[in-house]
């Protein structure tokens, strides 16, 4: 298993209370992942189109994003405080999975797949409307319970799970970006995943979550997929507290 954590993590009120659970339908919700910076100047326009998503009737059942803060535009003189590295080789991974060396923010990842028009659209494209399974979350106790009952597909089967930080700001003093308030939503504050145990066609696993958090509009996302970059078989996700 594999994770990171942000230093603002570290000190803060509860994250939840008492277990909170969050479920997919049987059809396959959209995956979309932002890979974004601080200190890129071409980013705050990705990042203002993915926090439209939080007015969106789809959000959560067939739409879950996430943003991941890169860290190699950190050397322009601003250290953006949500990057990490684990965030930037992911997506380095998702470049040699499509047979590319080269990075980019924004990047666009819908399901796995390079998405370079997106600002071109106003809606996010539909997924398969075939049956692939529910996805169900459970968060209590530090952790975050992933049952997935499968109907049909490869194996074996990752789960990948995030919790995310919204209506975060940034006032931004140097770099591309300086003299600017910079605001995100969906951001990765903590990221985790474990391989799924089956049980016939329930598949299961158990991810260590922090359980407190600096953020008050905190969500939770999570997805099963045959590997890590490979593309989601199926998403969900939900608000823990409402934004």
């Amino acid at each position: 298993m594999r994770k990171h954590l942000c230093v603002m993590l570290l000190a803060a009120t509860p994250l939840f209370a008492e277990p909170v659970t969050v479920q997919s339908g049987e059809t396959p919700a959209t995956l979309v992942e932002l890979f974004t910076s601080e200190g890129c100047s071409s980013c705050p326009p990705a990042d203002a189109w993915l926090s439209k998503l939080k007015s969106s009737p789809d959000l959560w059942q067939r739409i879950v994003p996430v943003a991941f803060h890169v860290d190699y535009w950190n050397y322009l003189g601003w250290a953006d405080r949500f990057s990490t590295a684990a965030n930037s080789s992911r997506q380095r991974r998702y470049a040699a999975t499509w047979g590319t060396e080269s990075v980019y923010t924004p990047g666009l990842v819908l399901n796995g797949r390079e998405w370079r028009n997106w600002y071109q659209h106003d809606a996010i494209p539909e997924s398969a409307s075939a049956k692939v399974g529910r996805l169900a979350v459970t968060l209590h106790d530090a952790q975050a319970d992933i049952t997935f009952t499968r109907l049909g597909g490869p194996l074996p089967l990752v789960a990948e799970c995030a919790l995310l930080g919204a209506n975060l700001e940034s006032n931004v003093t140097h770099g591309e970006n300086g003299g600017h308030k910079l605001r995100h939503d969906f951001t990765v504050l903590h990221f985790a995943s474990a391989p799924l145990h089956r049980d016939g066609d329930r598949f299961t696993a158990t991810i260590p979550l922090p359980i407190k958090t600096t953020d008050t509009s905190s969500a939770i996302a999570a997805w099963i997929a045959p590997g890590e970059t490979q593309p989601p078989i199926q998403a969900t996700g939900g608000w823990l507290q409402k934004p």
